[in-house]
């Protein structure tokens, strides 16, 4: 009787030591390295928004397209490349295990002394190209000022690194976590 009771509790306690490595990634966010100018870091956070410290080793992100291995040390890791200008950034994590891809755009905006990460949400990109066709349909002489308006919102997005894939990828993966 004793023999099956200690197989069961060290089958479960291997196997609590075997989940506790993995840590898989549920939600991130970019903000501002403290320790270097002109880059920023990758955070792994909770749904509250709070940083998970637990989070440890090499994780495959793709940023703005280029796949990337960072490596998180308490839930932040550093993206290398400096940022020269103001720039969209658009991450992107595919769990190795078979779970869900995470990805989020940001608009990195750079001022003299330090750079500031807003959170663009896909549906923002969504909504002002169809507002814009929606007035030009109901208001035949807002066509002109719509297709204007059109040009310097394609411009902006091209201008700052925002290319056409990277924007409908934004788009579809938006889409693909609310079914999911």
């Amino acid at each position: 009787m004793r023999k099956p009771f200690l197989i069961f509790c060290l089958m479960m306690i291997t196997s609590v030591f075997a989940l506790a490595d993995t840590s898989p990634i549920q939600h991130f966010k970019i903000a501002e390295n403290p320790y270097e100018q002109n880059q920023v870091s990758l955070v792994i956070t909770d749904s509250l928004n709070n940083t998970l410290d637990n989070v440890n080793g090499d994780y495959v992100f793709t940023l703005n397209g280029f796949e990337d291995t960072l490596k998180f040390t308490s839930g932040v890791a550093f993206y290398k490349h400096k940022i020269d200008k103001s720039t969209f950034l658009y991450a992107r994590h595919v769990d190795e295990n078979g779970g869900a891809t995470l990805s989020s755009l940001y608009y990195v905006y750079k001022s003299e002394s330090k750079l500031v990460p807003i959170h663009i949400s896909w549906m923002w990109l969504l909504i002002i190209p169809l507002a814009l066709i929606l007035l030009a349909y109901l208001f035949k002489r807002f066509i002109i000022i719509a297709v204007i308006i059109f040009i310097i919102f394609a411009y902006f997005n091209f201008h700052n690194n925002l290319s056409i894939p990277i924007f409908f990828q934004s788009i579809f993966d938006g889409l693909k976590h609310i079914f999911n």
